[in-house]
């Protein structure tokens, strides 16, 4: 019987076990090994015919496949770009289209409408039409509009792929660290999303499109590598393709390859190789060309924000550069902290009306921000007014007469954004923190810059400004905003030398390097001693996903502490098909230990239930099979020669799985011993905790078998070890949050402020008396 055309169908059926477990990335390498070997015999072989057309064939595929990597990772780097490119032209079309259109051509956005306008004149371009000349209608439309592109969005994404919803950069750590989410990486995704992004900007959501992005590149980088069987079939192969896309995402979205490269490498994935992060650049580079070429904004500009400083910075800013670190790294501890406790009321009560939270958070945004100039306007847009130095001022941002008005207007918005972050981040559309934390930063930091800059103007003599230049600008605001706004991001995400990357690469310039790793040391200093972790970190804690942190903690116990005692094991001889399909049927748990049938709990193999079930299911195809039917599951003498087996275990996606069953399916009974792992990771009880947790993450078994002199006495697994983390009491001294965290500080600030209030109260009182 032909069993090659169920093969597809039966591993659509039995895939459905493996969502949410995780990859076993020794078997896995095992299985790829196997691979390598097998075709290197066949090339071998295929090197000794003679030198005629089918040698020569033979040798071009042979080329071809070697080189078929580089190829891949070249076409998602392509990919990326373009979408990346499609993605910006109509996010800045749809942000424009809410406050008029161009009588020259409806598709045209307000730059391309008034295209032979100087920039400063815009509001002479007469092909550009406002949709009312009074403000109040004005501001009306613009809120129907964001509430027209918000509700499209979250309707896209509640009814065609919800794995579309929100940033993504959380779940694929975890895909790259080997948890299996179905579906989030596909094309149903990618296309949701990349459709539903511009509309989420557009509507003016204090969301960002930079971590969304990260996402879609994951899921191209996927879906292209998907369609060669290499590639799909090997999920260590995925892992690297998906982390060179990720490296790819951030390039695209910041015009920064190499800070995608460091991006990949600290934020995103747990083990990186040379030939990963050679990848990555190449899928980088390819990615940043392609978005080059196509230009989207005609100005040569890969993002809006991008700015060249000409100017050198003094040493007395450190002052100031330290209170923009200081902010940064206060600003990411209250975000993370109360964006977590909006997003367990968000589980709790609004988990069903996705798209009524999404309408109601863009409504409210229009109507607070339309009056504010900084929230008005596009996120990118206000970070590239705010970064500009102050020749050829064309926003009036750097007019002494109005200066303060700007300062109370980016006081303001500040402090509205950040409120608007805290309950938008998490919504169920596309949604990213990147930019909205920039562009907070970026408002307090220019606040900071015209105050000194004022400073500066009435005390131009005193001691600390008495090294600058007459005859230069001493103050450059636009720095201190572009420095803000990296403080901001390194406070919300947790990274640095990343940030410091990118920033570089954003402006070009090696002056400003300093003053931006001063910032963000001053940030992770504030963040350590607040106990903060990334945003990233938290929603991977809070999701419940499987998990470990980089970072290694002292827990002072043994591995039988944490292992599971009580487990459903299959013996190597003696059972039959009926107590199998018992045993599958008693329990959920994702493989089974095999061990001796003389009663002694011998290891002998480890099993996974997704391969038990698979070859069950394909035993019944071949041959008749009822529950009598003897099962064994170590091999006879001679029998992994007489099939040319490898060494380990086969993966049940094989090619030659054929061969295979025909010779395990005999009248003794049912053999599954080709597919029993038969050198399972196994650790003694008595060894450390941490040992353990290290070789989760350096190796990445799903399971770790506890064995004592041979015997079977328990197994571990990630989710065991967080659940110990997460329940018992642990030998080591109170958190900041145990000892009262932020919400202690706060308190202790306000019960501070109080205290002063009631004192000068009192005071008044008296001197009223």
């Amino acid at each position: 019987m032909n069993t090659d055309a169920l093969a597809d169908e039966e591993l659509e059926q039995i895939r459905r076990y493996q969502d949410f477990t995780t990859i076993d990335w020794i078997q896995d390498t095992i299985l790829e090994r196997d691979r390598r070997i097998r075709k290197a015999r066949h090339d071998y072989i295929s090197g000794r015919r003679p030198h005629d057309a089918s040698w020569f064939w033979a040798q071009f595929k042979r080329a071809l496949s070697s080189a078929q990597s580089w190829i891949v990772v070249s076409l998602v780097g392509v990919c990326i770009g373009l979408n990346a490119a499609i993605i910006s032209i109509v996010t800045e079309w749809l942000s424009d289209i809410k406050m008029g259109y161009c009588s020259d051509g409806w598709w045209l956005n307000q730059q391309f409408c008034c295209w032979e306008i100087e920039e400063e004149e815009t509001d002479a371009c007469e092909s550009w039409h406002p949709w009312s000349t009074v403000t109040p209608a004005r501001w009306l439309i613009y809120v129907i509009f964001a509430a027209m592109f918000s509700f499209t969005a979250a309707h896209l994404v509640r009814s065609l792929a919800k794995y579309a919803a929100g940033s993504g950069i959380s779940e694929i750590k975890c895909i790259l660290a080997g948890f299996i989410m179905q579906g989030f990486l596909g094309f149903a995704t990618l296309f949701i999303k990349s459709i539903t992004l511009p509309l989420v900007i557009a509507s003016g959501l204090s969301v960002g499109k930079e971590g969304p992005s990260v996402h879609v590149a994951c899921c191209i980088g996927y879906t292209v590598a998907g369609l060669f069987k290499r590639f799909s079939r090997s999920e260590g192969k995925m892992r690297e393709i998906t982390t060179a896309a990720s490296a790819a995402g951030v390039a695209v979205a910041f015009g920064s390859p190499i800070g995608g490269v460091l991006f990949s490498i600290e934020e995103m994935s747990h083990t990186f190789s040379i030939r990963t992060m050679w990848r990555s650049f190449f899928c980088a580079l390819m990615a940043t060309v392609t978005l080059s070429a196509m230009n989207p904004f005609r100005t040569g500009k890969l993002v809006l924000f991008q700015v060249t400083y000409d100017r050198d910075w003094h040493f007395f800013e450190i002052i100031f550069f330290v209170i923009l670190g200081i902010f940064g790294g206060l600003y990411g501890a209250f975000v993370v902290k109360f964006n977590l406790q909006v997003a367990a009321f968000r589980r709790k009560h609004l988990a069903n009306h996705g798209v009524a939270e999404a309408v109601t958070l863009a409504v409210i945004t229009a109507i607070i921000g339309y009056p504010n100039r900084f929230l008005r306007i596009d996120m990118t847009e206000s970070m590239a007014v705010l970064f500009r130095e102050c020749e050829g001022d064309v926003d009036n941002i750097c007019q002494t007469a109005t200066q303060w008005r700007i300062a109370n207007s980016l006081i303001l918005a500040t402090l509205i954004r950040t409120g608007l972050v805290i309950i938008s981040y998490g919504c169920k559309v596309p949604a990213g923190i990147f930019v909205p934390s920039m562009a907070i930063g970026a408002t307090f930091g220019r606040t900071v810059g015209i105050m000194v800059r004022a400073m500066y103007r009435a005390y131009p003599k005193s001691g600390i400004f008495a090294f600058c230049d007459p005859n230069v600008p001493c103050i450059t605001p636009g720095t201190y905003a572009f420095l803000g706004a990296a403080a901001a991001l390194s406070g919300v995400m947790r990274i640095t030398v990343t940030v410091v990357v990118i920033m570089f690469e954003l402006t070009g310039a090696l002056t400003y390097i300093l003053p931006t790793m001063i910032v963000l040391l001053v940030t992770k200093a504030v963040g350590d001693i607040l106990g903060t972790n990334g945003i990233a970190d938290e929603m991977i804690r809070f999701n419940g996903f499987p998990f470990l942190e980089k970072e290694d903690h002292a827990y002072n116990v043994s591995v039988s502490a944490v292992m599971r005692n009580e487990l459903h094991v299959l013996t190597e001889s003696g059972m039959r098909v009926k107590d199998i399909d018992v045993v599958l049927s008693a329990s959920d748990v994702k493989g089974f230990p095999i061990v001796s049938a003389d009663g002694f709990r011998t290891l002998i193999g480890y099993i996974g239930r997704t391969e038990l079930l698979f070859v069950l299911e394909r035993f019944r195809k071949v041959r008749d099979v009822d529950s009598e039917t003897p099962c064994h599951f170590t091999s006879g003498e001679g029998d992994r020669e007489h099939l040319n087996m490898p060494t380990g275990a086969v993966g049940i996606e094989e090619e030659f799985n054929e061969t295979i069953f025909e010779s395990a399916s005999t009248d003794g009974g049912l053999k599954f011993w080709p597919w029993v792992n038969q050198t399972p990771m196994t650790v003694s009880p008595q060894l450390p905790l941490e040992i353990v947790m290290q070789l989760f993450k350096r190796m990445g078994p799903r399971v770790i078998l506890v064995e004592d002199h041979g015997m079977l006495t328990g197994l571990v697994t990630v989710k065991d070890v967080l659940r110990f983390i997460a329940t018992e009491e642990l030998d080591r001294g109170p958190s900041f949050d145990e000892r009262g965290g932020l919400d202690g500080i706060l308190e202790e600030v306000w019960t501070w402020t109080m205290g002063v209030v009631h004192r000068v109260v009192a005071w008044s009182r008296r001197f009223g008396r």
